[in-house]
């Protein structure tokens, strides 16, 4: 006879309030989503998303050494070097001499600054288009969740059983 003594998670996974689904597959289902928001209005100006994003950075940031750059932005350094060719062969983005001759510096360009003036005008547009569709409440709670959920992200023991923060 089965026996009717539930378990936790039994309890957990009958319980409305527990997750369902993989949070992996929602979070990148809303991640495409969002993505492809922003691209509708900054594709205008001839950037992607990610371009602009670099591009800010840069002009932020700069000059600054790529492995900087790379860490400031969260990006593996392969990718942040994938990712500056087509800026830099655009003209927006320059790799000029650093410190020494080993040392490279990541530079905007004046039609850089002037791309990312453009494209920042497209970008607030997106933003204001997204806050009036999901509601500027929604909106709100949705960077407090984020950020909280990326704090307990950067609190959790790493594999090896380390708290990496």
């Amino acid at each position: 006879m089965p026996s009717r003594v539930k378990t936790a998670a039994t309890q957990a996974a009958d319980s409305p309030a527990a997750p369902r689904g993989c949070t992996n597959l929602k979070l990148r289902q809303l991640s495409r989503r969002v993505t492809r928001h922003y691209d509708q209005y900054v594709a205008a100006t001839g950037l992607k998303n990610t371009q602009y994003s670099l591009l800010s950075h840069a002009v932020l940031l700069g000059p600054i050494r790529p492995g900087e750059l790379a860490a400031r932005m969260q990006l593996e350094p392969s990718t942040l070097t994938r990712n500056l060719q087509p800026l830099i062969a655009q003209g927006w983005l320059a790799l000029e001499p650093g410190e020494d001759a080993r040392s490279r510096l990541v530079v905007a360009t004046e039609s850089g600054r002037a791309k990312r003036v453009e494209a920042q005008r497209a970008w607030k547009q997106a933003q204001l288009a997204l806050n009036h569709q999901l509601g500027d409440a929604r909106v709100v709670r949705l960077h407090a969740l984020i950020d909280e959920c990326l704090a307990l992200m950067d609190e959790a023991p790493g594999q090896d059983g380390e708290t990496h923060v």
